[in-house]
């Protein structure tokens, strides 16, 4: 399979095989890496990482895989680039794409790093936007493969907040890989009706089902995965802590929610975590509304059936991955 060239924007355009080949290139890349065998194919190769929205995880995932493949990355932090401001994405996009082989977009709006892979000229790949998060996802599907052997038919069950990137691109990752997926929340936390009838359309042909709930405890039973994230999104303003804290502590990921699941199944969450005191937001929250922990227990947070830094670890090796074979497939 040859995807050289391809932009990397969301999973809605890319097939199921294409999906799974893009996870056993991580996992072959990963064995590689333990091994000390070396894979630097994309050697000679610059690439630009555009980081409207910070991130530890998606930084180093980005970076340490460049130098793994033999490229060199150039680091944009909000201070360094004028994308927006003053300059156009258009024209951001022709400048970039005249100097760099590839170029990754971390921040807001989707439309934002559609307009740069159409007039870029070179791969572009999404590290998060608002609407969604593939990276993320196809990290999360290899940690899930390297568990369970397998995708199909396996039940994800994501509690809290799910109209934003990670509750639909997780939706749209089980409909293309014929997985078992629920979103469990209050109505109002539930993905876009539009996309939501597109994968209902996917998943009659994958054998992918959606469901959604707002009953905890029903909609956990018989999960191979359960998965949260934070409740207040990168960008959004503090005025919806209260809200969100009101709404979704019902659905806090729990010893109880876990019991309810079943022994065998496993916690994830995409990162960062308040799941204790030991940040700043953790204390704050807990000063204004005496919780100690937001939408995970620290109790399942530490539990052993939490694989959230296995997830973290391989954001590296699927990152590789896309970038291996959009930028140099003829190689693989």
């Amino acid at each position: 399979m040859n995807l050289q060239g391809r932009t990397f924007l969301k999973l809605l355009d890319y097939s199921a095989e294409e999906i799974e080949y893009l996870i056993d290139l991580a996992i072959k890349f990963k064995a590689e890496k333990k091994q000390g065998i070396s894979h630097k194919i994309c050697e000679g190769k610059n690439i630009a990482l555009i980081f409207e929205k910070t991130s530890t995880r998606t930084r180093c995932a980005f970076e340490v895989a460049a130098a793994d493949l033999g490229m060199h990355p150039v680091y944009l932090d909000p201070k360094s680039s004028q994308i927006g401001k003053k300059e156009s994405i258009k024209d951001t996009a022709r400048v970039l794409g005249s100097m760099f082989d590839g170029i990754e977009y971390r921040g807001f709006g989707q439309e934002i790093v559609e307009e740069l892979a159409e007039f870029s000229g070179v791969p572009v790949w999404n590290g998060l936007t608002n609407e969604f998060h593939p990276t993320q996802i196809l990290a999360d599907f290899m940690t899930i493969k390297e568990i369970y052997g397998s995708l199909k038919n396996k039940k994800l069950v994501y509690m809290g907040d799910a109209r934003y990137n990670m509750g639909n691109s997780l939706m749209v990752g089980c409909a293309k890989t014929g997985m078992h997926f629920t979103a469990c929340a209050p109505k109002k936390y539930f993905p876009n009706a539009a996309l939501i009838k597109e994968c209902e359309k996917i998943a009659e042909k994958t054998g992918a089902t959606l469901k959604f709930s707002e009953q905890p405890t029903d909609a956990v039973r018989g999960a191979d995965i359960i998965y949260t994230d934070v409740w207040v999104s990168m960008g959004e303003p503090d005025s919806v802590w209260a809200e969100r804290i009101k709404d979704l502590t019902p659905y806090r990921v729990s010893a109880e929610i876990m019991r309810a699941a079943g022994e065998n199944c496993k916690f994830m969450h995409c990162l960062p975590s308040f799941h204790d005191l030991k940040t700043e937001i953790g204390r704050e929250i807990f000063d204004k509304f005496g919780i100690d922990c937001m939408e995970v227990s620290d109790e399942v947070f530490e539990s052993e059936n939490s694989v959230v830094f296995a997830q973290a670890e391989n954001r590296m090796h699927t990152i590789k991955a896309v970038m291996a074979a959009t930028l140099a497939g003829d190689k693989l």
